[in-house]
């Protein structure tokens, strides 16, 4: 077992319990998993690799949950733009996380800016151009790879198409399931997911499932105003997050 102290223990709960919120309930609410995994892990591991497995399982508690919504099927037509915006971000690495946080967060406040302003006008058709989902699967796809924080871009992508909360949830979980699942062999083959951080994740599980049984409880009591306005904070606040994390 990893050798940590009883409070690391008890952060790392906190987190797998955030990121069952987020995924189930309140996509964004997850933006503080990522430091408080490497508060709660210190110098065991990398924070990311020890975080990954988790996120994987509540993934899966979303997809069950929200199964029978289909437009997340669709969501496989951002699959190349993912990709290409993947090996942008694998070139860009060498440019050092401190540029590229801020950068991907003035990325995403400015798509935050130009939906508010599409907001303004209601009457406006839904988007279903090859460039709108072009433009927010490049940014999520390097987002995800230099930074882990393609969350705020996939949130606005799917608001951008007015979904249903139950929709939107679905779509996000089934991205980001993906996305995530294609990352183990990769952290896996790089020796960053071990025999002491797959036992961590197993021991953060129950804390995983409570967290999606409450995240499903309080967006089925949120009206989809409200959760749309929530998601947008939350996703500003991801954003500027971006700018102090280092």
């Amino acid at each position: 077992m990893p050798d940590l102290q009883p409070w690391q223990w008890a952060l790392g709960a906190v987190c797998a319990l955030f990121v069952g919120v987020a995924k189930t309930g309140m996509p964004g609410f997850g933006f503080s998993a990522i430091p408080l995994m490497e508060l709660a892990v210190g110098k065991a591991g990398p924070s990311i690799a020890w975080l990954l497995p988790i996120l994987c399982v509540a993934d899966l508690f979303a997809i069950a949950y929200y199964r029978r919504q289909v437009y997340a099927r669709r969501l496989f037509e951002l699959a190349p733009w993912v990709l290409l915006g993947g090996g942008a971000g694998v070139l860009a690495l060498r440019l050092g996380k401190d540029l590229l946080r801020p950068m991907i967060g003035a990325i995403v406040l400015v798509m935050l800016v130009v939906h508010l302003v599409r907001r303004m006008h209601p009457d406006r058709p839904v988007p279903t151009d090859w460039q709108h989902g072009a433009r927010y699967g490049v940014v999520a796809g390097f987002a995800t790879l230099v930074a882990n924080a393609a969350g705020p871009v996939m949130s606005l992508y799917l608001l951008s198409k007015r979904l249903t909360k139950e929709e939107l949830l679905a779509g996000g979980a089934w991205f980001f399931f993906l996305v995530n699942l294609a990352k183990l062999p990769i952290y896996g083959g790089m020796g960053l997911i071990d025999r002491r951080s797959l036992l961590f994740d197993l021991c953060m599980l129950p804390a995983v499932a409570v967290g999606a049984v409450l995240g499903r409880g309080v967006m089925r009591r949120l009206p989809q105003s409200v959760f749309e306005r929530l998601m947008l904070v939350l996703a500003a606040v991801s954003a500027l997050f971006l700018f102090i994390r280092r």
